[in-house]
């Protein structure tokens, strides 16, 4: 009986001042006002009030016993149309475990990831992260303060969902090795993407492999106009082919193409990642990111209730699908 009320005993916000080191007012403001505060304080005083049971109010507490119905799902930008079928499978299996989902775009600001979660981590019972631009040091310190599921970043001790696009990219190599090409252009992504760095040493494997010469232009941010800007470039260095980092890209390098009256593939070979429907129909990498969706919800929910080893990990894999945007290379070797 004692330890019963011992359990349901509510904690007091002097406990958490006293075990922070902090005063009163400081614990209150994290709370209530965490952008006055320095990061890191916001950090511990929630990492310690979570290891306590506190919560600011009853229903911040019922958050913390897992009977709150809010999850949270951060995206680095929703606009990029590889999120939404991610999004709406995370609200599909998250409405059939009795969740609702709080969506918040970092737009591609590591510093946004943070201050999205800590606002949000009082009002939700844990997070689904995806394609996270933040260092692996403040996504370990996130995961003390609210149970985090990371979909494509791979940190040990931290529940993920990874899309493994590596066989894609190394069908996608062969494949244009098959129709002739010797020479093509991998167009990287974003800098801090887990994804980028999956695909780039993918397709440095297997042209080396197959004694393909590659070279890689970065386009800096995955999207549309990116696409269009990094054709000149693309064009400069003489290959017959290239692998973009996202359909997105793909298709503003079709586009930049056009413009600069080479014909895809009779002129130039271009394939994307993701299969993001659009025009011309890419040769692309699939990328499973409704079971992606799914499966995070389905581990992050284990999770809240502290039935999911920390250090779960699930991959899922990718291959070609073949369309109009390849071809055998006009360059004759």
């Amino acid at each position: 009986m004692e330890s019963q009320n011992k359990k349901s005993r509510r904690v007091t916000i002097r406990e958490v001042a006293r075990e922070s080191g902090v005063d009163r007012s400081t614990v209150s403001r994290v709370f209530n006002q965490p952008h006055l505060l320095r990061k890191e304080t916001v950090f511990n005083v929630k990492s310690v009030a979570r290891q306590l049971g506190y919560s600011p109010n009853s229903a911040a507490r019922a958050l913390r016993t897992g009977r709150n119905e809010n999850i949270a799902l951060i995206v680095p930008d929703l606009t990029n149309p590889f999120m939404p079928p991610i999004a709406l499978a995370v609200q599909k299996e998250a409405a059939k475990l009795g969740y609702c989902v709080f969506i918040g775009n970092a737009d591609e600001d590591p510093s946004h990831e943070e201050d999205l979660l800590l606002r949000f981590s009082d009002q939700v019972s844990g997070a689904v992260l995806v394609s996270p631009r933040s260092d692996q040091s403040t996504i370990e310190r996130l995961a003390e303060i609210i149970p985090l599921v990371l979909i494509n970043r791979d940190i040990l001790g931290i529940p993920r969902v990874l899309i493994d696009s590596g066989q894609g990219m190394a069908e996608a190599v062969k494949h244009l090795s098959t129709l002739g090409h010797k020479h093509i252009v991998y167009v990287s992504g974003p800098a801090q993407s887990w994804s980028n760095e999956q695909r780039q040493m993918s397709v440095e494997e297997a042209t080396k492999a197959l004694k393909i010469e590659l070279t890689v232009v970065s386009a800096k941010t995955a999207s549309f106009s990116s696409g269009v800007n990094v054709v000149d470039e693309l064009l400069a260095v003489g290959a017959s082919a290239c692998i973009a980092f996202d359909d997105v890209l793909a298709q503003g390098i079709c586009q930049g193409l056009e413009g600069r009256h080479v014909t895809v593939p009779r002129d130039f070979s271009v394939i994307g990642c993701d299969d993001i429907l659009g025009f011309p129909q890419l040769t692309t990498v699939t990328s499973p990111s409704l079971s992606a969706g799914r499966k995070s919800v389905e581990m992050l929910a284990c999770s809240i209730l502290s039935d999911l080893s920390p250090n779960t990990r699930l991959v899922l894999d990718t291959n070609l699908l073949l369309r109009n945007s390849s071809g055998p290379p006009k360059i004759k070797y």
